[in-house]
């Protein structure tokens, strides 16, 4: 007893006091269905390729992508959200092997469908940066500048193959003006009304792709800026919000995820549609490579981060340890 009779009289560390207490009280639940893994199919290897700057992360062969979906519908994960990564060869100015029927992102869309079928969400991103030439999103001016309309005739053409190959849900990420309604109008009038458009709402021009670009082996010339978001800004991610559901986005996501909790958070409060967030290449670098100097506790780090993600809003989480963390949850 103090010298203040019983103060304080309210205790919130009572709510803290052990393992079973927290976990009754805890208003933020991870579950493996809010989880979807992003994976790469590169065409002609026969082994998997580990992404140098992605401990643990593989560029898959046809038959390892296979086992990787499947695993995932093991462990319970709602998602796989496939990227395609041709041979430097194949790739031109306008990403015609991204529109190719037989291309290495249809062909593995078909792999993944008749290994899961409708056990797993097969998901699809949609944009021409992985089959282009100078590493852009779209179809360029001849002055280097991106084409908007041009390119989303691209996207209309890439819509159509990969619903044709069986993607539940295309994923348009190349933040062109007026994507999500050019892709919805594709979709209807080739009979894909049922396939979903899980929108990149909010995508800004961000240092934590290096990764990616490494995992997709991008040609990128220059950089984004003109199109994705910039940091500093906030109001074009609620603009950019109301006009793709005014065209029609089932789901909307923000991307990345860590850095912009912040913009989660508004766009979860405004949205009418389940938000999703992409905890991208950077952010699970940054965690392996921490952890592996000893400098961080590995697994607390990814549940935090993950925990933080949904705790801002997201419904869905895009995440590299998507499996992983799945099955610890169980």
């Amino acid at each position: 007893m103090s010298a203040y009779g019983s103060f304080p009289g309210s205790r919130p560390r009572r709510l803290r006091s052990s393992a079973v207490m927290r976990r009754m009280v805890a208003e933020t639940r991870l579950h493996p269905a809010d989880l979807v893994l992003p994976a790469f199919v590169r065409e002609s290897i026969s082994e998997p390729v580990e992404i140098g700057s992605m401990p643990g992360v593989y560029q898959h062969t046809r038959d390892t992508l296979r086992k990787a979906a499947a695993e995932a519908v093991a462990a319970g994960v709602s998602g796989i959200m496939l990227f395609g990564v041709p041979e430097d060869a194949k790739k031109d100015a306008v990403g015609s092997a991204g529109t190719d029927p037989d291309g290495i992102l249809q062909l593995a869309l078909r792999d993944v469908r008749s290994e899961v079928g409708d056990d797993l969400l097969v998901m699809s991103d949609l944009c021409l940066d992985e089959f282009t030439d100078h590493g852009h999103c779209g179809v360029l001016t001849a002055d280097g500048r991106i084409d908007n309309d041009a390119t989303l005739e691209r996207y209309a053409e890439m819509a159509q193959v990969q619903a044709d190959a069986g993607a539940h849900v295309v994923g348009p990420s190349g933040m062109m003006d007026g994507q999500v309604g050019v892709i919805r109008d594709a979709l209807d009038q080739t009979g894909h009304e049922d396939v979903a458009i899980l929108a990149y709402t909010v995508k800004y021009a961000s240092a934590f792709y290096g990764p990616f670009r490494e995992a997709v082996g991008s040609s990128l010339q220059g950089d984004r800026k003109t199109y994705q978001q910039d940091a500093a800004g906030t109001r074009d991610a609620l603009r950019e919000l109301a006009l793709d559901l005014q065209e029609g986005a089932d789901m909307v996501m923000v991307k990345p995820a860590g850095p912009y909790l912040d913009i989660l958070t508004k766009v979860a409060e405004a949205s009418d549609v389940p938000v999703a967030a992409y905890q991208i290449s950077g952010e699970y670098s940054m965690i392996e490579a921490a952890a592996q100097r000893g400098w961080i506790d590995r697994d607390a780090a990814i549940l935090e981060s993950l925990t933080g993600i949904k705790r801002a809003g997201a419904q869905i989480i895009l995440t590299y340890w998507a499996t992983e963390v799945a099955r610890k949850l169980g």
